[in-house]
């Protein structure tokens, strides 16, 4: 009977244990939702807020240097996102095409290459297929040809890449312009007012600074890819030279 009253004690300590340990996690978990919501509320909040206050910033900037500030921005993002999907064409596997094309060559002589450079993108394979369709000649003239190639190939990779090296010149350019011209107003409301008050010249003074804020925001994203794009055509580039010095050796032993 003893034994019958201390199962039925520990039984019912073990489901009020259960039920107070299943209403603190629904709490724990109610609190941790709500908190979660609120925190989710509370960073929309700030997002908006910087997205107002950035807005707000660039109309105080005024519409004339400010709207060519984004205009540069504007271009120089246009022409830096072209350059990059046209770089990320234009590389290429070069071990695997001159894997490939040293196969077509044991196997099925020039022509069988040419169709190898035919068949693959980017500036290594139109090197290959200038180098290969001189090879009959001799090899100083397959070399010739894949210089000058190659030479107007690096011309593709770089074209308008230097707007973009202009934009970002220009864009702080701007900014200290606004800067100068922000501060040329504030002391003509001095001279006008006849007195120098904080208020006349507080105006002109945040109107230059806010010129020059964006005019280096717009520099400083611009140099990014610049960076980008300048690393990535040098890669190339250096596939490119390489590649022409392996295609040069492959011709050599297929003379043989």
């Amino acid at each position: 009977m003893k034994r019958l009253f201390s199962i039925l004690a520990i039984t019912c300590l073990m489901v009020i244990g259960t039920v107070n340990a299943n209403a603190t996690t629904t709490v724990a978990a109610t609190t941790a939702v709500v908190n979660v919501a609120q925190d989710s509320t509370d960073d929309a909040a700030e997002s908006e807020g910087f997205h107002q206050e950035l807005k707000k910033r660039f109309i105080e900037g005024g519409p004339g240097f400010m709207g060519i500030v984004l205009l540069c921005l504007i271009l120089g993002l246009a022409i830096a996102i072209e350059r990059i999907i046209f770089l990320n064409l234009s590389t290429t596997n070069t071990k695997k095409l001159t894997q490939n094309v040293e196969d077509a060559l044991a196997s099925g002589g020039i022509e069988a290459a040419k169709e190898v450079c035919r068949n693959t993108k980017g500036p290594v394979a139109s090197i290959f297929y200038q180098g290969l369709d001189r090879a009959d000649e001799d090899i100083d003239a397959a070399e010739k040809a894949v210089v000058a190639y190659g030479g107007v190939q690096m011309g593709q990779l770089e074209k308008n890449v230097s707007w973009i090296s202009l934009f970002i010149a220009l864009a702080p350019m701007l900014g200290f312009m606004g800067t100068v011209i922000g501060m040329i107003q504030a002391f003509d409301k001095i001279e006008a007012a006849g007195d120098m008050q904080p208020s006349l010249v507080a105006g002109g003074i945040k109107v230059a600074l806010l010129t020059t804020v964006f005019g280096l925001i717009v520099a400083i994203i611009l140099q990014i890819f610049y960076n980008y794009i300048i690393a990535k055509i040098d890669s190339i580039v250096n596939d490119m030279e390489d590649s022409s010095i392996t295609l040069m050796d492959l011709l050599v032993r297929h003379k043989k």
